[in-house]
């Protein structure tokens, strides 16, 4: 059955379908339960399930963390939910050293059912505490999976495949989507490790992440209007990483730009296009481009945010270099934008 919801209706709607259907799953995090719900997506959950499925923790997300993983550990299925990504560095020791290595440390004999939620993305001059992705971190990390969902359908399957794995899975959400409706169908199944074609094309492939995907899709109308056709892919998952599709589109296309919501140098897009160059070398008419963040601290002001972060500008812009093209007058462009449907940074 298939209904149209907001992004984060779906992520509500995921939590409750898995809820209901086993008792040791639950929700918790700061402000979880509070009237402003973590922008909503923890609506209605106390109320159906309980304070003791759904219930809010101390400022101290190192000692939270290690709950999340005794819980986990105990045969629970937590879903740890942190505000914003930048909180997670306070629990990189237990995420990293901790909740990333015990099944492997222990043959397998040890399982970790842990999804940790974070919020991701701009939006009230968040700057520099609060702007980070950090998916290129924990995607280095062997024996964490991250995922980047971009569409309703995919923060309701995504999240669900999550909570029923055995291993810990860090679901990174960008506000801005948190607004943009979607069909769900709620008996698709999404499983981790595998992209999703957004668009076909013929010219160029752009290979994105989260909110950069809505961008990509807007730089593709744009350039369609002079008959450059963008194929679009959405990487989805960082970690296991999709990349055999990747490749197919590259190798049709023989150009690519990967348009990553994180700092380039050290990144998800770096790794991304040294895979892409060693299988897709005999076929590129040109080197992989990328697109990120600008490798300083975020600023606050919106007209520096503007330069800060990579839109759909950057990315047609980086099309003609790759495609020896003038570049495209855009004045008469109207680049859309979900910030002003942002209600406020909780």
């Amino acid at each position: 059955m298939s209904r149209l919801v907001t992004y984060r209706r779906a992520l509500t709607w995921a939590m409750e379908e898995e809820m209901a259907a086993d008792p040791n799953v639950f929700v918790f995090g700061l402000d979880v339960p509070d009237h402003k719900r973590i922008f909503g997506s923890t609506q209605g959950l106390v109320e159906r399930f309980g304070a003791s499925r759904c219930f809010g923790t101390p400022l101290s997300e190192e000692a939270m963390t290690g709950v999340a993983l005794g819980a986990a550990l105990s045969g629970l299925r937590p879903i740890h939910v942190h505000i914003r990504a930048d909180f997670t560095l306070l629990a990189m020791n237990q995420i990293v050293n901790m909740v990333s290595n015990l099944r492997y440390m222990t043959g397998g004999r040890l399982q970790v059912p842990l999804v940790i939620r974070a919020i991701i993305g701009r939006g009230w001059g968040q700057s520099a505490q609060h702007s980070k992705s950090l998916h290129g971190v924990f995607g280095h990390i062997p024996g964490l999976k991250v995922v980047m969902p971009t569409t309703a359908q995919d923060a309701y399957s995504l999240l669900r495949t999550a909570i029923r794995e055995d291993n810990p899975v860090l679901v990174l959400e960008h506000r801005w989507l948190y607004d943009v409706p979607g069909e769900v169908d709620e008996r698709l199944q999404v499983p981790l490790g595998e992209p999703a074609v957004r668009r076909i094309g013929r010219d160029a492939t752009v290979v994105a992440t989260s909110w950069m995907t809505i961008e990509a899709l807007k730089a593709a109308e744009v350039l369609a209007k002079r008959g450059i056709e963008l194929e679009v892919v959405d990487a989805r998952s960082i970690a296991p990483l999709g990349i055999e599709p990747i490749a197919a589109s590259v190798a049709k296309t023989g150009r690519c730009v990967v348009a990553d919501y994180d700092w380039t140098f050290c990144g998800f897009s770096a790794e991304l296009a040294a895979q892409l160059h060693a299988r897709c070398f005999g076929a590129l008419k040109a080197p992989v481009e990328r697109l990120g963040f600008a490798h300083v601290p975020c600023p606050t002001t919106r007209p520096l945010e503007n330069l800060f972060y990579p839109s759909a500008v950057s990315i047609i812009r980086s099309v003609e270099r790759l495609l020896d093209l003038e570049p495209t007058d855009l004045s008469g462009e109207s680049f859309y934008s979900y910030e002003q449907r942002f209600k406020g940074p909780f």
